[in-house]
């Protein structure tokens, strides 16, 4: 073995071997984390204060691919609901980059495109919730969540849709808010050619804006409005499950 020792070969041999088992070991993705954010401290949800939103609402996103259409049950998590109906009625998510897109498991988007925007929202936390009994979800495919950092009580205002069940991240406090009523196929349309490379950046997404996603990731779908609408449908008809497929999607 030209100058390697009996004990050198086998000691690489069971290196690779155990590189190999760890690697095979590593098959589901990275959780649909936010940026880092400051620590907050766990406490109790309180009350998400209602105001004007309504116990379920639809909104439609126009975007580069198509349309499709997100309905909203506050009872499923209020502060979640209240929080995406506040950035849809101020128009927060127009122009958004789909900038985390895996086949298989879910698209995300959420970073506003002007920083001076987003540095007003980055530590705007709301409480986690705890929804119990009818009311609790699980991240089945066409459910749609906030994403959040490691701690409690941290989602802002990235959210992702799940291409299939990921029910996995259930105990980590990825509490589904609404579900995708129409254009499931839109959303598996999007531009997925760079997988984890844009997500890994956004702490400059949020620094620099779209202008560093359209010059470092080019061709990233977006969206180019996302407003209120009257009822599609009615929800029980259109709840979308693991294995039922969403309006618009192909069997």
């Amino acid at each position: 073995m030209f100058g390697m020792t009996r004990r050198h070969f086998w000691g690489l041999l069971a290196i690779s071997a155990l590189a190999g088992c760890t690697q095979s070991q590593q098959t589901d993705p990275p959780l649909p984390m936010g940026a880092p954010l400051p620590k907050v401290d766990t406490q109790d949800a309180q009350a998400a204060d209602a105001g004007d939103i309504p116990a379920t609402f639809q909104v439609k996103f126009e975007t580069t691919k198509g349309d499709f259409v997100i309905e909203v049950h506050r009872d499923w998590s209020p502060h979640g609901a209240a929080r995406f109906h506040e950035l849809v009625k101020i128009g927060f998510y127009n122009d958004c980059r789909f900038f985390r897109v895996l086949p298989g498991f879910m698209a995300q988007w959420g970073i506003h495109g002007d920083p001076k925007v987003m540095d007003k929202w980055r530590d705007a936390n709301i409480p986690d919730d705890r929804p119990s009994g009818a009311n609790r979800q699980s991240n089945v495919r066409g459910m749609v969540t906030f994403a959040k950092s490691g701690q409690p009580n941290s989602r802002s205002t990235q959210i992702f849709a799940s291409y299939a069940n990921n029910s996995r991240l259930d105990p980590d406090g990825f509490t589904p808010f609404g579900r995708v009523l129409s254009g499931m196929d839109v959303l598996e349309s999007l531009n997925s050619k760079y997988g984890e490379e844009a997500s890994q950046q956004q702490g400059r997404i949020q620094e620099q804006g779209n202008a560093f996603l359209d010059k470092a990731f080019p061709g990233l779908d977006s969206i180019k409005k996302a407003n209120f609408i009257e009822p599609e449908s009615s929800s029980d008809e259109a709840k979308p499950d693991e294995n039922k497929p969403v309006e618009g999607e192909k069997s």
